[in-house]
């Protein structure tokens, strides 16, 4: 790959840019059938330290999407079996998915074909082979701050207090809810944030009234609701990608929240009486 600048970046791309590399690390999902395409993506994502989740295929890269949540897809246009742009009808057409930024990554400098991703919900076209490094990344950095400052609450009449904690409230949440399965102990929770495992509690408690973990039980069952509904993701993977070690007890914590076990209350949601993959 040619890493050569090929000229100064725009001041908007350099501004975004600088933003990003200070902010906390975004997940990106990398969707391609090319090895070495990925691996060119994946180094110049780490050398950022952002993270980033990988498919080999639209439908497995849909997928993803939905349980992941990445913050920006970077979909590559020409794939066998489902291409990017069967893919990305998918992801805008899923209330779940249809936010996330998607970038395009073509190796045809097409006016037809981009016009066709533009029309379709993409954001932006990358070309194959990538002319210039930071220009790629400078662009990916621009469309996570403009997505970014959409998603951005609104804390002007915040009391004081709350205001003070809601920066916190946004990192704890942030945190969990990136890998529910595998959430970090409360008191390494607040070590991340720079604060006291009591105060994180107490704040938990103000907002939402109940300790941490409490809330995000409640979250991973919420999650779980929302994936059951679209009726597309296995029993067994919702379970998994929420945090249950099996999915047995997924059905008991499920059944004691919403009064039907997972299967049910999915045939009850899709209005199907067929039974899904398990």
């Amino acid at each position: 790959m040619n890493r050569q600048s090929s000229g100064p970046l725009p001041t908007c791309l350099r501004d975004a840019l600088q933003i990003f590399m200070q902010a906390q690390a975004p997940c990106l999902l990398l969707i391609d059938d090319c090895a070495s395409d990925l691996r060119v993506l994946i180094d110049m994502l780490a050398a950022r330290q952002w993270r980033t989740i990988v498919a080999f295929d639209g439908r497995d890269g849909y997928r993803k999407a939905i349980l992941k949540q990445p913050d920006l897809i970077l979909l590559d246009v020409r794939m066998p079996q489902m291409d990017g742009f069967a893919t990305c009808r998918l992801l805008k057409a899923n209330t779940h998915t249809r936010d996330i930024p998607v970038i395009f990554l073509t190796a045809a400098d097409d006016k037809a074909e981009r016009l066709s991703g533009f029309e379709l919900g993409a954001v932006d076209y990358v070309v194959k082979p990538f002319a210039s490094e930071e220009e790629v990344v400078a662009r990916i950095a621009l469309h996570l701050d403009l997505a970014r400052r959409l998603v951005r609450p609104d804390t002007s009449e915040t009391p004081p207090q709350e205001a003070a904690q809601a920066p916190m409230l946004r990192g704890a949440t942030r945190i969990l809810l990136e890998d529910m399965a595998h959430p970090p102990p409360p008191d390494q929770l607040a070590h991340m944030l720079g604060t006291s495992e009591k105060r994180l509690n107490d704040s938990f408690h103000q907002a939402f009234g109940v300790p941490i973990f409490a809330w995000l039980r409640e979250q991973r069952l919420l999650r779980a609701r929302q994936l059951l509904e679209q009726g597309e993701t296995s029993i067994a993977d919702i379970a998994a990608h929420c945090g249950y070690t099996s999915p047995a007890n997924f059905s008991t914590a499920f059944r004691e929240r919403f009064g039907l076990t997972p299967r049910d209350f999915r045939k009850q949601a899709t209005g199907t009486a067929s039974t899904p993959p398990p």
